[in-house]
């Protein structure tokens, strides 16, 4: 795949603190990726530079392998940050027709994509109506509308899911997944790690201004499985650990987690279960999910920095 954004070694410091220090990672394009971080971890800072809002003190952005040429490239973007950013006092519809012309669309440009999407996402009856007026999940879904209006080729969405119920919500994430395979590329950043398993095929995880991991979501939840096997069977009482096959890790009525050996093998941890006359209906892989993963990095960069501090 071509690469759309490739950050260098960016660097932002505010007087002693390294808001991020030496972060890099490439995002290909008509891919969803997710920023992840704790809070202060670096992530709204990285974006505001990814948009042009702030400067590097270091490092380099490629924009389509051209170093990032701001204003110009800002308008190659489109940016939903976490705080709303409407006119409380403005009509819907003339707000978004404004916002989308200082992207650069012409007036009839921009009353054409307005007309798409607020008919695509049942919002023409709102064109009159103030900002002050509506409800967080309706300010929520014209805010999305105002990001992509302008077709950005990189559409940065901070938290877009606040505030809309789950209808809304799949109605948003049906139109994530419609941009990105008509060619956009988007930033998806949350701490809803649920979301970010369904919606994002790469990631990247920052902590303390630092990258500690990005990759593909199936290969990091492979590099951090604990060779957790879940059984499901009517006899999950019957099994018994067998110490060079497997131990038991949790038990119910329904089903037993096992966590295997490392010298054995599948076939022989199944072959055993059989022969100690076990009915096996599910025979399945645990692997850990993003929130877990999450959190044992993100506690464990921390444990390095205190230990750090205090060495």
């Amino acid at each position: 795949m071509q690469t759309l954004l490739e950050l260098k070694e960016l660097q932002k410091h505010y007087a002693a603190h390294k808001a991020v220090d030496g972060i890099s990672f490439t995002i290909d394009k008509g891919s969803i990726f997710g920023l992840l971080g704790p809070n202060g971890a670096g992530k709204t800072t990285l974006l505001r530079m990814i948009t042009g809002i702030i400067h590097p003190d270091g490092g380099q952005i490629l924009l389509n392998g051209e170093p990032f040429k701001g204003l110009g490239d800002a308008r190659k973007i489109g940016y939903m940050p976490e705080e709303r950013g409407l006119y409380k006092k403005m009509k819907i519809g003339e707000q978004a027709l404004y916002l989308a012309q200082l992207r650069g669309l012409s007036k009839q440009e921009a009353q054409t994509s307005l007309e798409y999407w607020f008919t695509k996402l049942d919002m023409t009856s709102w064109f009159n109506k103030k900002v002050e007026d509506l409800s967080k999940g309706m300010s929520q879904k014209l805010q999305f509308v105002t990001t992509v209006m302008h077709n950005p080729q990189l559409i940065i969405l901070d938290e877009p899911f606040s505030g809309l119920d789950p209808v809304n919500a799949n109605l948003i994430k049906e139109e994530i997944f419609e941009l990105a395979q008509k060619g956009a590329t988007v930033i998806f950043s949350t701490h809803r790690m649920e979301q970010v398993e369904e919606i994002c095929s790469k990631i990247v995880l920052i902590n303390l201004g630092k990258k500690i991991i990005d990759g593909t979501v199936s290969a990091i939840k492979q590099a951090h499985k604990q060779h957790l096997f879940e059984v499901q069977t009517p006899q999950a009482d019957k099994v018994s650990a067998v110490a060079d096959l497997f131990t038991i890790t949790a038990k119910n009525d329904s089903s037993v987690t096992l966590q295997k050996q490392a010298n054995s093998s599948n076939n022989q941890i199944l072959q055993n279960l059989i022969h100690q006359g076990i009915d096996i209906n599910g025979f399945e892989e645990k692997l850990p999910s993003l929130n877990d993963i999450f959190i044992q990095l993100v506690e464990g960069t921390h444990a390095t920095a205190r230990a750090f501090q205090t060495a």
